[in-house]
This record gives structure tokens, C-alpha cells and sequence, in this order.
């Protein structure tokens, strides 16, 4: 009796707070979602009295409208597109360096973790500037690779206002978010296992695909539900350095509230964007869950 009080009382808090920041701004985004825009911006009034009589203003019209174009269906295509290819990019500079930190003395270990979350003590925004500097067409990096380029008769390119340019950056942003899981994961293997499997004759590859890997697996999920959702919504990396070529979802939502002012349409793609983050958050815990993943 008491331990179920004492459970209850420990998760009520988060309950309440996923309540608040979570579950009721869904539920306004989805009744948004069925109004009007307003005249001037924001949302028309729900209900209108007509000769004493209350008459709804509720529409399907913002839903249609998704569906009904190919642009907005496209550009969440794109980003899940991007999004995919930052996890998968990061998931293969994050492992090996994961692993070397893990299997490194424990008396370095501290400074190698201090170095990937180095990055972190700057503002989010000067580390996207500093790339805007490098990607810039007068800088060193274009200028060398045009001249690159012209000894062997390419044009030269832009990677200014790039997709290249955004996916580089949602990769140098996020590669941390992935390294760090996947430490904390493989610092806890037991090398016991290892050692066995040697003694058993198995070789280095082998008891990497049949011991490190297959247990490091939550922990390259949970790297990589950190990578996606945040990835998957963003928008100052691609307002900054793509420019219209390198255009995402989440730029699109922050245009429908704050310059179109449409906040109908932009609340149906919010809860477009959520529903697929959440989808993805269920796969990834029962991914994680598998008796494969768990041994």
C-alpha cells in the first residue's frame, strides 16, 4: 500500500507537467486546428449568436488543405528526408568515437566527454553564424574547393543557402545528442564477455556483431529519438543557411503563426509534425525493449 502511494506521489509530478506543457496545448492546437483564421491573424470566434440562437464556426477546410497540396506534403517528406539522413550521418561518427571514449583509460575519459560537450558552451546562434562564415562564398573552404574544381574542368558551386550546408550543420549541432547515449550505454558493457568470446576464438569483428553491438542497440536508439525529433522540426538552421533550397517543415509552421498569422493551418501541420515524433518515440522504446537489444 504504501509503495503504490509512494509511486503515485513520485509520478505525479512529471504527470502534471506533461499535463500542462504537453497534453493541453495539443488539445488547443487540435481545436485550433478546426476554426477560422481571423481577420487581422490569429483565430475568428468559435461560435456565433445569430437571433439568439449559437451557431459553431468550425471547418475541415485547414485539413483539406494539407491534403490537398502536394507543397506541404513534399516538404514534410523533405524533412524526415533530412532528419534520416542527420541520424543516420551521426550515428556513424557517433560510434566510433563513443567507443573509443568508453574503451579509453578512465583517467582521460572525463576530458574526452568534456570535449564533445564543449560545443555546448556557446549560444546556439553563434555556432550557426561561424558556419554561415565558413559555407560564405568568399570563404577559404568555397574558394578551395572551386579551385578544386577547376582543375578538373566542374563548375564552381555555392554551399551557401545549401541543402548541404543544413544537413552539416543539424549534423555538427546534433552529433553530441548521439555520442552521449551511446556512451552511456557501452561504458556499461561487461567485458567479461569480451574476454570469453576470445577465449572461445572468436575473433574482433565477430564479438563486436555478437556482443557490443547487439547490446549497445538502446542506446543508439535512445541517440537517435534525440537526433530525429529535434532535427525533424527545426527551423533556424534552414532559415539561416539554406535559403529556399534547403527549406523544412518547421520553417513552414513558424511562417503560418508568425507572418502569415494563419494559426488554423499551422496548428494542423504542428499536429502533424507531433503525431509522427510521437509515432516514432513508441517504435523507438519498443525497439529498445526487444529481447535482442536487451541481452
Amino acid at each position: 500500500m504504501h509503495s503504490r502511494w509512494a509511486k503515485t506521489l513520485l509520478s505525479l509530478p512529471p504527470a502534471v507537467y506533461l499535463l500542462l506543457f504537453f497534453a493541453l496545448p495539443s488539445l488547443m492546437m487540435l481545436f485550433a486546428s478546426f476554426r477560422y483564421p481571423g481577420d487581422y491573424g490569429g483565430l475568428a470566434p468559435w461560435y456565433l449568436l445569430e437571433d439568439g440562437e449559437l451557431t459553431l464556426e468550425l471547418t475541415l477546410e485547414n485539413w483539406q488543405r494539407l491534403f490537398e497540396s502536394t507543397i506541404y506534403l513534399g516538404l514534410l517528406l523533405k524533412s524526415v528526408g533530412f532528419a534520416l539522413l542527420t541520424t543516420a550521418i551521426c550515428a556513424l561518427m557517433a560510434y566510433p568515437l563513443a567507443l573509443t571514449i568508453a574503451r579509453s583509460p578512465k583517467k582521460n575519459r572525463d576530458l574526452l566527454l568534456l570535449l564533445v560537450i564543449l560545443p555546448f558552451w556557446s549560444n546556439f546562434l553563434v555556432r550557426i553564424y561561424a558556419w554561415m562564415i565558413i559555407f560564405s562564398p568568399q570563404g577559404a573552404l568555397t574558394a578551395g574547393i572551386n579551385q578544386l574544381s577547376a582543375l578538373f574542368g566542374l563548375e564552381p558551386i555555392n554551399l551557401m543557402f545549401s541543402s548541404t550546408a543544413v544537413i552539416t550543420c543539424l549534423v555538427y549541432v546534433h552529433l553530441p545528442f548521439m555520442v552521449l547515449p551511446l556512451y552511456a550505454n557501452l561504458e556499461k558493457h561487461d567485458k567479461a564477455l569480451l574476454d570469453a568470446a576470445q577465449d572461445l576464438g572468436a575473433s574482433r569483428a565477430r564479438r563486436f556483431w555478437l556482443i557490443t553491438w547487439p547490446l549497445s542497440l538502446p542506446g543508439l536508439y535512445a541517440g537517435a529519438v534525440l537526433v530525429f525529433i529535434p532535427s525533424l522540426g527545426i527551423f533556424a538552421i534552414p532559415d539561416l543557411l539554406g535559403g529556399t533550397n534547403g527549406i523544412m517543415i518547421g520553417n513552414v509552421i513558424k511562417q503560418q503563426f508568425v507572418e502569415a498569422r494563419d494559426w488554423p493551418f499551422g496548428s494542423v501541420l504542428s499536429l502533424v509534425l507531433t503525431a509522427i515524433t510521437l509515432i516514432l518515440v513508441i517504435l523507438a522504446g519498443r525497439l529498445g525493449r526487444t529481447p535482442g537489444a536487451a541481452k
